[in-house]
Formats: structure tokens, sequence, C-alpha cells
């Protein structure tokens, strides 16, 4: 196939995205709104403000509090309107004194991080046989007789993709190993990081205890300690770790949602929610997971704002304690899920260049899909072939019928940093994070002035 300069129309054209007769110049607003957003400096600032005064935001504790304040007042600041947290309470697990060594053997320490929900040794911590599995698979056919009374190490070989879609696989060791491991009779699990860097930076992250699971000890290693682990165990002789990961469960936590708007001209046409979250993980600072998503959508619905009253409202949704389970988006639904959600949109992929747009329109919105195309086409953005899925901070608007656009980043470097400690402001490229302004000023901008009909059917 011939190369074409990516952004060009003609890629469009000959992708089969966009009819002849409709292949035309991205409107006039959309050109101007896209070369401003290109030199915005409000997501950066946010998020450089964000990982700088607060810092690393756990769900449920007072660091994520003061990130809440921080937002508040940080959105009224740049002239948002009806700024206000929207608080609720949930259940934190809470993260203490964590080691682990090889015992025998080789005696040496490793580098691993607790799960979220991991149960606890206790400060005197457990010894125990390694039991080790290459893969989720494995550990799933091994007889209970294999794991029942070791610690059961679980490893993977996950590499990069630039659509992020290998998470959705290997994550199955850190979402479904745990309980699989416990319902077998393990002691404790062991995980090689669901990652593909190879940093002594063990990747954190939820599971979620099945029914009939009894918490265990869970815990991360990082890919160089999970890789000489399993060196270890290939030498053939028993291996025995120490490990002691101390933490505790706290009931009815303080957590809550950020909201800001840009009001509409139409309150009938419905409501575009522009979608983050403001919790992180305690090991970095949470530049990339999630502050970046959540400048990113401040300075593009600031955009829209500029260029004069949108038809629609235009809400921001900075959700709290995303990370542990979706709390904020329960929350946010049972309180506004009876509005009039016109289109749904998240950022939560870190902030390298958006590479595709995918959309889940209803039927006979071709036109508005087309001009969304046209805008996106200059900053090298293509629109893709998949149905757009949303993610974890508008999912119970997505199942319930809303609307809803992804504008896709590259995922080429991201779990690399995810739940480490990397994730911290120097990770972030500001040329790139520009970019996903000016795509995301792009489609605000046409969807929230849009003549169609939209909205939950």
């Amino acid at each position: 196939m011939q190369k074409i300069r990516s952004g060009t129309l003609a890629a469009l054209l000959l992708g089969g995205i966009l009819t002849p007769s409709l292949a035309v110049a991205a409107p006039a607003d959309s050109k101007a709104i896209r070369d401003a957003a290109l030199k915005d400096e409000v997501a950066w600032a946010f998020t450089e403000g964000l990982t700088t005064e607060v810092g690393p935001r756990p769900a449920g504790t007072p660091q994520e509090a003061r990130g809440r304040e921080w937002a508040v007042a940080k959105l009224k600041a740049l002239g948002l309107s009806n700024v206000r947290a929207e608080p609720y309470t949930m259940a934190v697990w809470a993260r203490g004194h964590e080691a682990a060594r090889i015992v025998a053997p080789f005696p040496q320490n490793l580098a691993l991080v607790g799960l979220g929900n991991s149960g606890s040794t206790g400060e005197a911590g457990i010894e125990g046989e390694v039991a080790f599995f290459p893969t989720i698979a494995d550990l799933v056919a091994a007889p209970d007789n294999a794991v029942r009374g070791k610690i059961a190490f679980v490893g993977h070989d996950m590499h990069p993709t630039q659509d992020g879609s290998s998470y959705g696989q290997f994550g199955a060791a850190r979402r479904q190993g745990p309980s699989i491991a416990s319902k077998k009779g393990a002691i404790a699990i062991l995980i090689k990081s669901i990652g593909t860097d190879h940093h002594r930076a063990p990747h954190t992250g939820v599971q979620m205890w099945a029914e009939g699971a009894t918490p265990i000890p869970a815990a991360a290693l990082s890919v160089p300690d999970a890789e000489q682990l399993a060196r270890v165990v290939a030498r053939g002789k028993p291996v025995r770790v120490h490990l002691t990961l101390v933490s505790q469960n706290l009931t009815d936590q303080p957590s809550g949602n950020v909201i800001a708007e840009v009001p509409g001209s139409d309150p009938k046409a419905g409501i575009v929610v522009a979608a983050c979250h403001l919790d992180s993980w305690d090991q970095g600072t949470g530049a990339i997971d999630d502050a970046t998503g959540c400048g990113i959508v401040t300075a593009a619905a600031l955009q829209v704002k500029k260029a004069g009253t949108p038809r629609r409202t235009i809400r921001i949704l900075m959700a709290g304690a995303e990370e542990v389970g979706g709390d904020g988006a329960t929350a946010y639904f049972k309180a506004h899920g009876a509005e009039p959600h016109a289109l749904v949109m998240e950022s939560d992929f870190g902030a390298d260049r958006v590479w595709r747009v995918d959309f889940k329109l209803p039927t006979g919105h071709e036109d508005l899909t087309n001009r969304i195309a046209a805008g996106l086409a200059p900053l090298g953005i293509g629109a893709g072939g998949q149905e757009a899925g949303g993610g974890a901070d508008i999912a119970p608007l997505v199942k319930a019928g809303a609307p809803v656009i992804d504008l896709q980043q590259d995922g080429t470097r991201y779990f690399d940093l995810h739940h480490t400690p990397d994730d911290t402001l120097d990770k972030v490229d500001p040329a790139q994070l520009q970019q996903n302004v000016a795509a995301w000023s792009v489609v605000l901008n046409e969807v929230s002035n849009a003549s169609e009909s939209l909205g939950i059917k």
C-alpha cells in the first residue's frame, strides 16, 4: 500500500472511513480549537501541581482527601462551574510492612509489593516452600496437593502492545491468581509483576477474593526478582522463602468524587461526561495513572469553554477509588444515573499520543463520526474498526447504554510504569500531553455542539 502522510484526509478515504461526499476539511471551529489546544499549558500545570502538592493518593485515605480538596480549589480557580466534591464511604485495605527473602538454597532478598486486599502474615511473617507455575494456566491445572501448604509462585511472559491488550490476558495472574491459590490450599502467593519493564520496581494492583476463597498473603515480585526466583527454582533444589506482608482492613473510610462543569445552552440536549480518576496507588505519585488524565479532560473542557457556550453541558468527573474497584463510578451512577447523559468518555491510559479513535454511537450518526474523524486526522489519529468500550470510571453509564467514544493512547511503555514507584512526573512528555488535549478538545467540541440527538436509549 502506498505510504501516505499521517493526518491526511486521503488516509481516511483509503481506509474507507470517510465517504467521498464527506471528504471535506474539518470545520473551522475544530481547526481553531485544535490549534489552540496544541499550545495548552493547563494539563501540564494540573498534573505537576497534583503530583507535587499532593503526591500519591490511595483510595479512602487522608492523601486522597487532600487530592479532592486540591482539585476542587484548582477547578474553581480555572473558572469552571458547579465545582464540588461528592462524598461516600468505603472499605479500605491499608498496606503495612513488606519484605521477602529466599532462605534456601541461595539466601537473598527479593523486591516485592503487596497486592490490594492481600491477607496479612502478621509481624512475624511466614515461611514456606515455593511451588512454581510458569503461567496462571499451569496453576489452574495443578492438583491441589502440588499447592497445599506451599507458597505458590506464578510467572508469565508479558510483552508490550500499542493498545495495551496484553494486560487483559496476563493480568489474570494478579486478578484471579490469589483466589485460585487459596482454594488449592496455598499459604501465600507470589506473582511476577504484571508489567513490561525490567526494573526492580514491583507493580501493585487490586485483586478481589472470589466467593469461597480465604484471604492469603499475596504479592508481586519485580520482574527481575521474579526471573531470579525462577532461576533459583530451576536449579532443582527445594526453595524456601520467608514472607512478611502486614496489612489491615478498615471500614467506612471517606472517599468521594469531584465534579465540575461547563454549562451548556440546552439542558434537554444532555450531558457529556469527561472522566478520569483522582486516586492512585501509593508507590509513585500517580502521574500517568491518572493525574494526566484529569489534566487532559480539564484542559479540553476549558478549550471548549473559551470557544463559546456549548449546546450540551460538559461535566468533568474526577472519580475516587478507581484503583480498588471503581467505587467512584458506582457512587456517581447512583447519584446521577437518571440524568440525561448524551455521551461519555474517559482518559485513563497515561499521556502518550492518541493514535486511534473508536466509536459506539447510535445508528444514523455517521455524519458526526466523520466530522470527528476529520478533525482528528491532522493530529495523526485514525478511526478504528473496534467498538468503543469506555473504562472503569464510566462503566455503569456504558452498561446502561450511554454512547461512548474512546481516544486510544499509545500504550507501548504504559506497563513499564503502571502501578510502580516509577509513575512520576518526569515520565510525562509535555508535547504528547498537548496532543492528547488537542484530540479531546476536538471531540468535546464536536459532541457538545452536535445537532444530532444523543443519549441512553
